[in-house]
């Protein structure tokens, strides 16, 4: 009989060492088995509380997602100016959990899987849309809706070609800080063309 109130903390342990498994292994390459041996726990708990290893690398993968939508949450409050929130929204995407090798070479095999996984591809939809949306919000509030979206489009564009320029080149955390100057310094570009 499972002790109650572990499931959280099973559920995490076997999302970290899902984590750990793709870093090291692939998605190709990770499966219950090497999952269930990196959190020491049995092959069979994995379905029992996500229904197989489809199910926990959606879960993985939302657990990524919440966390990146966690950072943004964390440094936002009713007083926050648009311009400072475009800011939040980068550093959020350039946080240290985004930097965490383990994490990226998750972010990286999740991105290459969603092409001919359905359900993945699902969830890189919601994190797109996500990203753009935050930014739109923050946009309408300083220029004409039309260049708003001009502006969300390639301010995302630039996060995700920043971010992954600095995870392909195995940068440091110099690197990292760079780029996420270099998006914020574009997005200020933006509202000063843009701007009203």
């Amino acid at each position: 009989m499972p002790k109650v109130g572990m499931e959280p903390v099973r559920r995490q342990q076997l999302i970290d060492a899902t984590i750990e498994s793709v870093a090291e292994l692939g998605l190709q390459g990770t499966t219950i088995n090497s999952i269930s041996k990196k959190a020491g726990l049995s092959s069979g708990i994995i379905s029992h509380y996500f229904g197989g290893k489809q199910g926990l690398i959606e879960a993985t993968v939302r657990y990524l997602l919440t966390s990146l939508k966690q950072a943004l949450l964390n440094q936002v409050t009713p007083q926050t100016s648009p311009e400072q929130r475009l800011m939040f929204i980068v550093e959020a995407n350039f946080s240290r959990i985004q930097q965490q090798s383990n994490n990226t070479k998750t972010w990286l095999s999740f991105w290459a899987h969603s092409m001919h996984d359905a359900q993945l591809h699902r969830l890189q939809n919601v994190n797109s849309k996500r990203l753009f949306s935050n930014l739109l919000s923050s946009f309408k509030q300083l220029m004409s809706d039309s260049d708003a979206n001009l502006a969300a489009e390639l301010s995302a564009a630039m996060i995700d070609g920043l971010w992954l320029r600095a995870v392909l080149s195995k940068s440091d955390q110099d690197q990292f800080e760079h780029c996420e100057r270099l998006a914020k310094d574009y997005i200020r570009s933006l509202i000063k063309q843009y701007g009203a």
